[in-house]
C-alpha cells in the first residue's frame, strides 16, 4: 500500500522527466536534499537507470546511500534510501502538459506535504523562462 500526491504541470513530460532524473537538479526541487553524489565506478551509468546508486546529502547533514529500485524510462522511478523504501516519481503525459505523481510507502504519509512542495518547485523549474514550456510572446 502506498499514498500519493499529484500535480498537473503545464510542461512537456520530457522536460519534467529530465528534472526528475538529473541528480544535479535534485537539490533545486527536493526540500530534503542538499546534494547528490552519483556512483562513479566503472559500471555506473550516467543519469538514472535500474540499479543506479550513489549518496544523497540531506538537510540534516547526513550522506545516505541510495539505490534506484524501480525504473520505467520516461515514466517512473523509485528508490530506497539507506535501504529503506522511499518515494516513487511518475510522469504521465497529457495533452496540455503532464501529471506528476509522487508516492510514499504506507508508513510515510506525513512526507506527502514535502512531496507537494517538491512538485511545486519542479513546476516552477519546468515552466520558467528559458524552458520550452516557459517560452512565449511574453517570455524570454
Amino acid at each position: 500500500m502506498t499514498f500519493s500526491v499529484s500535480r498537473r504541470v503545464a510542461a512537456p513530460a520530457g522536460v519534467v522527466w529530465k528534472l526528475l532524473t538529473d541528480t544535479g537538479k535534485w537539490p533545486a526541487w527536493g526540500p530534503s536534499i542538499t546534494g547528490v553524489e552519483p556512483a562513479t565506478d566503472a559500471g555506473a551509468v550516467p543519469g538514472l537507470a535500474p540499479g543506479s546508486r550513489g549518496k544523497v546529502r540531506t538537510v540534516l547533514g547526513l550522506a545516505l546511500p541510495y539505490t534506484v529500485t524501480g525504473f520505467d524510462a520516461g515514466r517512473y522511478w523509485s528508490w530506497s534510501v539507506a535501504g529503506i523504501p522511499a518515494t516513487g516519481h511518475r510522469v504521465t503525459p497529457q495533452d496540455d502538459g503532464c501529471l506528476l505523481t509522487f508516492t510514499v510507502p504506507w508508513w510515510a504519509p506525513a512526507y506527502l506535504p514535502v512531496c507537494a512542495l517538491a512538485m511545486r518547485r519542479i513546476e516552477r523549474l519546468a515552466t520558467g523562462p528559458g524552458t520550452p514550456a516557459g517560452r512565449g510572446p511574453d517570455r524570454d
